[in-house]
């Protein structure tokens, strides 16, 4: 049996273990466009932060590949899908047969049209190492640059945390009246802008850029000016489904795959964030970009393609981040009754619809959120477990013996 994978991240490298642990032995190639061994995309701020290395990053350790018996072809992308051959078709027209597929291409940043963006040289995304890269270059280590970020949502903020100290200023614009919001509600968004408010960085919100009059100098629809040195498009992504969709591959907004990361084309399965999930909490099918998901969507397609059987059925978005020392884990709807705690460096507010926690935003003190997740996850009864006791102190001792012993024994 001949495996072969696009893309080399989270998604990638589940479906690889996957694999492995059904069979041993099948040959696997893995194709990337980028050259990079895999990383930990999400530590690239950290990277600029001075925080982590390059080594560090790594997403598996270096003897992977090889200890995987896994053929790698990194810096070559793939143009095309015979799916009729079955082969994959790359750059310079050579073929790579398959009897297995699996797609994780990820997404790619999304740039609005923007007047003028195309005069602006300093300029960058922030998705990749590479982007890291160019970014640390055009900053320099003089701290003496006006940095402007398009987007305030988590890539966006992600990347002002890793160059507020390289910076002379930071400024970031977004259309949206809170910063992100789609991960956090109202009080939340507030309360992370007026905590980096404080560390010194600028928020406009409701506003967008019209044109770039220069290369240097932005004219808001709010008619605000501002001239800046070096400009960070962070609006958001979009999922890669060129390649999927070409060959039939059902796909809406991102490629549809049933529990078993198969799509609708045969013997090609898709994992991560090119793909849509079922939400359990919120009960919809959408894109979760979300790490835990790509690589449990990566397993289960793995495990699959090499003649096994596994369901990935609990999809929901989850998110655990700190910025500069304020640290949150966000998870599922919150759509329901709240149940909200506030203090001054602190909050928290739990979920809960039709007698099961279904989200949770944790901001400032985030010790054992891991149960409010596994609450979650499980769709744990409420009127099961000593709910008041977890609303104010999550602990196992919430649980009944029998279901502490299960989540003890469970791998973390």
């Amino acid at each position: 049996m001949k495996y072969v994978i696009i893309g080399n991240a989270t998604a990638a490298i589940g479906t690889v273990e996957g694999i492995r642990s059904v069979d041993k032995y099948g040959e696997i190639v893995l194709i990337s466009s980028e050259p990079h061994f895999t990383y930990g995309r999400p530590l690239i701020s950290y990277l600029l932060l001075g925080k982590t290395t390059e080594e560090k990053m790594n997403y598996r350790p270096r003897d992977f590949y090889e200890t995987n018996n896994v053929t790698t072809m990194l810096g070559r992308t793939v143009t095309g899908i015979d799916k009729d051959a079955k082969a994959v078709v790359l750059e310079n027209g050579e073929k790579v047969s398959y009897d297995k597929l699996a797609i994780c291409t990820g997404s790619r940043p999304f740039v609005p049209p923007m007047e003028g963006l195309d005069t602006v040289e300093a300029q960058t995304p922030f998705m990749t190492l590479d982007d890291a890269h160019r970014l640390a270059g055009l900053l320099g280590d003089q701290k003496d640059k006006d940095v402007l970020i398009i987007g305030a949502g988590l890539i966006g903020l992600k990347c002002a945390e890793g160059i507020l100290h390289l910076s002379k200023s930071l400024t970031i614009v977004d259309m949206a009246p809170r910063i992100l919001p789609n991960v956090l509600d109202e009080y939340g968004s507030s309360f992370l802008q007026s905590y980096l408010e404080g560390l010194g960085m600028k928020f406009y919100l409701s506003d967008s850029v019209a044109k770039f009059s220069t290369p240097n100098h932005a004219i808001f629809k709010s008619g605000m000016e501002l001239d800046f040195d070096v400009l960070v498009v962070a609006v958001g992504v979009r999922p890669n489904t060129g390649l999927a969709e070409e060959i039939g591959c059902e796909v809406n907004r991102g490629i549809l795959v049933d529990t078993h990361s198969a799509t609708t084309v045969p013997d090609i399965y898709a994992a991560g964030d090119c793909t849509v999930s079922h939400d359990i909490a919120a009960d919809t099918d959408r894109i979760l970009a979300i790490l835990p998901n790509a690589y449990q969507q990566g397993e289960a397609a793995g495990v699959n393609m090499a003649g096994g059987d596994k369901v990935f059925d609990q999809a929901f978005p989850m998110n655990a981040s700190g910025f500069l020392g304020l640290h949150m884990i966000t998870a599922g709807s919150y759509d329901g009754e709240e149940f909200v705690t506030k203090t001054d460096d602190s909050y928290k507010k739990l979920v809960v619809r039709d007698n099961k926690l279904v989200g949770f935003i944790l901001i400032g003190d985030v010790d054992r959120g891991g149960i409010y997740t596994s609450l979650i996850r499980d769709q744990v009864p409420l009127d099961t477990i000593d709910f008041d006791l977890i609303r104010q102190h999550p602990q196992l001792m919430a649980f009944a013996k029998a279901e502490r012993a299960k989540k003890l024994a469970q791998p973390h």
